[in-house]
């Protein structure tokens, strides 16, 4: 079972150059579970809208998913996590790195 371990004060998101470097740090900056379920319950909201949107085309549904999102995941990084998103410097990773997370909780690999 990975753990989420607290990355160095020091380490800026910026200097990762893979995204496999990237992971460890980005699991450091959810070690709070109460931010990691606000992550997943966001995470499958978006899915919800996404689903939405096909079936019935309608595009606001976009908009629904990335408030889903990013607004359960800004919740839990401010209010329970107390720290700054990653996804303010690395989005791309840190989009990457939530699917990724995402996946480890569903497979028990990362605790719910």
């Amino acid at each position: 079972m990975t753990t989420a371990t607290t990355p160095a004060p020091s380490t800026n998101p910026k200097s990762f150059k893979t995204f496999a470097e990237f992971y460890p740090y980005y699991l450091g900056e959810h070690g709070n579970r109460t931010c990691r379920r606000l992550h997943f319950v966001g995470s499958t909201l978006a899915l919800v809208c996404l689903a939405m949107l096909v079936a019935t085309g309608r595009p606001q549904y976009i908009l629904y998913a990335l408030l889903c999102g990013y607004g359960f995941a800004w919740v839990g990084h401010f209010v329970f996590e107390k720290n700054r998103p990653a996804s303010f410097k690395r989005p791309l990773y840190s989009l990457m790195g939530d699917w990724v997370m995402y996946r480890d909780i569903w497979a028990r690999k990362i605790p719910w």
